[in-house]
């Protein structure tokens, strides 16, 4: 199934996002992941494309994993960093070639060490660039793009990300696929001011169960996303309970996602970190649209 076809049918697509392992341990914890992320049957699972296109092979090599050892549909991410035009074009092929339906398209990070991010001769710039070159050369591609409810942390301001969030959505992309937030009025606000620059693409919000606190303090100042005050107050309070931080968290994320289910959202993307256990709580917990 492709991207579009997920939100056009107007089913609910719970999907989650997974990343290749660098360990035979990881490698277990991933097929584990997978086997029990197949009982809830998601509308797909997306696996990460490493920093500089480290991990691309390993990138399909998961996708090919999920669609014919697991029977689910994967969607395969894909950046710009590192690669001319014909070197993506190569990968495309591949990933076609391989079977893989969906691309999330992103610009990617720039390498470690550098703070901007600078195409390689003969390569592209912008993930709209991208979106354009797969929708161009390999139509029946279903595209996922980024959105941030927060703003990007390299853009000037909110105004020009969605402005490019726009060039985006206009390229060819399928849905629009939201960075980890804790405070769900940011998504809203972003979804409105989205629908008021035209642009009509299903949004589909990113979540992150918290499991550790220090990890989730981590990734969220990374991204610049806000963490909610009262929430910090309690998980700083069983800072040293490893299964408290856990409940808190999973506690948390039924609350968050039962509202944004609440309020209609085509479906819910988890960044379940390789692990299950949170997530199995999750979905259990939730009522799904009928």
């Amino acid at each position: 199934m492709r991207i579009r076809d997920v939100y056009q049918s107007r089913r609910f697509g719970l999907s989650i996002e997974v990343f290749p392992p660098k360990t035979e341990a990881g490698d277990a914890a991933l097929a584990e992941t997978l086997r029990r992320a197949a009982a809830w049957k998601p509308a797909f699972v997306s696996c990460t494309y490493g920093a500089g296109g480290s991990t691309q092979n390993r990138t399909l090599d998961i996708c090919s994993s999920v669609q014919n050892e697991h029977q689910l549909t994967a969607t395969a991410h894909f950046t710009c960093v590192g690669s001319t035009r014909e070197e993506l074009v190569a990968w495309l092929t591949q990933a076609q070639a391989r079977g893989i339906h969906n691309i999330m398209a992103l610009r990617g990070d720039p390498p470690q060490g550098e703070t901007n991010f600078k195409p390689v001769a003969g390569g592209l710039q912008y993930a709209n660039d991208l979106v354009a070159l797969i929708r161009e050369g390999f139509p029946d591609f279903g595209i996922g793009v980024a959105g941030y409810p927060e703003k990007h942390p390299e853009a000037q301001s909110l105004e020009s990300d969605l402005q490019n969030l726009k060039r985006k959505t206009e390229s060819g992309a399928d849905a629009v696929f939201t960075q980890l937030f804790y405070a769900n009025e940011h998504f809203y606000r972003f979804c409105d001011r989205c629908r008021e620059l035209g642009i009509h693409a299903p949004i589909v919000p990113g979540i992150m169960p918290i499991t550790e606190f220090a990890r989730i303090k981590r990734i969220t100042s990374l991204c610049k996303s806000e963490f909610p005050t009262q929430l910090a107050a309690r998980l700083e309070q069983v800072q040293n309970d490893a299964a408290a931080q856990f409940e808190i968290g999973v506690e948390y994320a039924i609350q968050q996602c039962q509202e944004l289910i609440d309020r209609g959202v085509p479906g819910i993307h988890f960044y379940v970190l390789n692990r299950m256990d949170a997530c199995d709580r999750i979905v259990e917990a939730l009522r799904m649209p009928g």
